[in-house]
């Protein structure tokens, strides 16, 4: 046996007997007389002594390094009291060697393979095999185990049945851009990899399965953002005869029986729910962080008759004004710097005044027509709506971090009640605010017609911390109203057809109300395992520029391969307007 014993295994009940160990080297201590040896695996650290009367193990010893791969044979004994380690939990005991054997040598790493690091992330990324050894990543990735078990279990006491959804699917990049697939068997003809299971999950409750559930991998070839991946996992699930209510008891009570048997958390339940439109007018965003106070306050009214010319041409234009009252005194060179945040997020500026139990003074203080409680500064952006809550927000959260208001602890919170449609910023265009296939409230069906913006969905977003964790809703299970809010956003018959007809015909045989939700595992098990970084619980993720920097990802392939694809990569021409030598060759 290459072990009898983990490295993180052996306690004083193990004194006496003869051991088998195996791991790597993490640190090797040669004090002369005796050599003394950290071996580590995943389950722990144990110290091995080996005497200089052991000629053979002992001359072995004195020639390993940090992350040689080695075997021991030895006997536990009891460390002398003054050599306790009671940072570890084999730290009573230590193994003296018998024998011990070199499996395999290592190389010098490039980075200490220890939980701190100055190794650049991109570093780690590139020797991401060296990376994944270091105890704490081997931590982020079995608290990631441990939660997919629990929500294993709690599901299939739910009666869900796990089912597997196909990754080669057809092209519906109505969302974001999919990932294609080219066919070889049907030339010119691609598949494309799952943004989500959406429309199979809806396809499975009209085929009978009523509790559907999959931890499944999901495909979006999206312009990037820092903490987003182009595949990830969410835990995604299905129910049929449900409304609103019923999603997310089921989604209340799987968090909080996960989250006590992994974690030893116990939250109460059921979670605070606001409406979209309230979240927007109380902190100016569909996310609230709900650990911090300075709520959004819209003091247009007390501004209206004002003879402040900047605030005044703002209300009579019909816009608003929205004050953060901030406990702390600011001082005029943070006021700059937040002012020059602002004007990041597309506000004209900022306007200030602070306050001490109604003594007023800073840039407004003459201005102001209330005498706010208490001591800080109130900081007052004006704009039209809906500009001036989302900026107003940003500066809440920026304040906020700036300035350690945030609290610790777990703040969960339901946004329901969306709307259906929104307008693109860019085209002007009605589009929906979440997906086509979200079911309206039965009483707002009415506005399609007359006024779709008015429309409310059954759409909920769950929100821990100010992180959206899952998204969802009751689906439309008719393909006449399907199709009529397909039709709002410009889809033709034809269009309708080609691209989801699979999923209208489906509606036709029976479906069954249902809705359901997917949660993102990924951002989930980060923020339980404290790390900022989705990557550092992925093992083997892409980099900010969708990058795999271990396998070198992507890369270019052999003209065999894309002769048998029927595909041809056409270069661009170059500064001169010609193609280069090699640039012919390979076209």
């Amino acid at each position: 046996m290459l072990r009898t014993h983990t490295c993180g295994e052996l306690r004083k009940k193990h004194v006496g007997e003869t051991v088998t160990l195996s791991g790597w080297v993490r640190r090797v201590r040669d004090l002369g007389g005796l050599v003394f040896i950290d071996l580590r695996d995943r389950y722990g650290v144990t110290q091995v002594v080996v005497e200089p009367q052991n000629k053979d193990s002992f001359n072995v010893a004195k020639k390993l390094n940090s992350q040689d791969v080695i075997q021991v044979n030895g006997t536990v004994r009891p460390r002398p009291e003054d050599m306790v380690n009671p940072e570890l939990a084999t730290g009573e005991i230590e193994v003296l060697v018998s024998e011990i054997w070199v499996l395999n040598e290592s190389k010098t790493p490039p980075f200490p393979i220890e939980d701190e690091t100055k190794a650049s992330e991109e570093t780690r990324l590139r020797w991401r095999f060296l990376d994944l050894r270091r105890p704490v990543m081997q931590k982020n990735i079995i608290l990631k185990h441990k939660f997919m078990q629990a929500v294993r279990n709690f599901l299939s006491q739910e009666g869900f049945i796990e089912i597997e959804t196909p990754f080669l699917t057809k092209s519906t990049p109505e969302g974001a851009r999919d990932f294609i697939v080219p066919s070889r068997i049907y030339p010119g003809k691609f598949y494309a990899l799952p943004q989500s299971p959406q429309l199979y999950k809806q396809i499975l409750m009209v085929s009978g399965f009523d509790r559907y559930f999959q931890i499944v991998r999901c495909f979006r070839d999206e312009d990037l953002r820092a903490d987003r991946q182009p595949e990830f996992t969410q835990i995604d699930l299905e129910m049929s005869f449900v409304d609103v209510d019923d999603v997310l008891s089921l989604v209340e009570r799987m968090m909080k029986q996960v989250l006590g048997e992994v974690m030893g958390i116990d939250i109460e339940i059921p979670f605070m729910r606001l409406s979209y439109h309230e979240a927007i007018r109380r902190f100016g965003i569909d996310k609230p962080d709900l650990r911090f106070g300075m709520e959004l306050e819209d003091l247009t009214e007390h501004f209206k008759d004002t003879d402040f010319r900047v605030l005044k041409s703002v209300v009579v234009d019909g816009g608003k004004v929205v004050g953060i009252k901030v406990p702390v005194s600011i001082s005029r060179k943070e006021i700059d710097e937040l002012t020059e945040f602002v004007k990041k997020q597309g506000a004209g500026g900022l306007l200030w005044f602070k306050f001490d139990n109604g003594k007023l003074s800073g840039q407004l203080s003459k201005y102001v027509k209330f005498s706010p409680e208490g001591a800080g500064t109130y900081l007052i952006i004006a704009d039209k709506a809906p500009k001036v809550f989302k900026i107003a927000g940003l500066l809440r959260l920026e304040v906020a971090k700036k300035y350690d208001l945030i609290e610790k602890g777990l703040k969960f919170l339901w946004i329901v009640d969306f709307p259906l449609y929104e307008i693109n910023e860019e085209t002007g265009e009605l589009e929906p605010a979440h997906h086509m296939f979200t079911h309206p409230k039965e009483e707002h069906i009415k506005f399609l017609d007359s006024d779709p913006l008015k429309v409310i969905a059954k759409q909920y977003d769950l929100v821990l911390n100010g992180v959206e964790l899952a998204s969802g809703s009751i689906r439309v299970h008719n393909r006449q109203l399907q199709e009529k809010i397909m039709e709002k956003i410009g889809f033709t018959k034809e269009r309708m057809e080609s691209r989801f007809g699979f999923l209208l015909e489906a509606l036709e045989y029976g479906a069954p109300p249902h809705g359901g939700i997917a949660v993102g595992f990924d951002r989930f098990v980060a923020i339980f395992a404290g790390r900022e970084t989705i990557r550092d619980v992925i093992p083997f993720p892409k980099t900010t520029k969708a990058q795999a920097l271990f396998e070198g990802a992507p890369s270019s392939v052999d003209e065999a391969q894309l002769r048998e694809l029927h595909i041809k990569i056409i270069h661009e021409e170059n500064e001169n307007g010609k193609e280069t030598q090699e640039e012919k060759e390979i076209r």
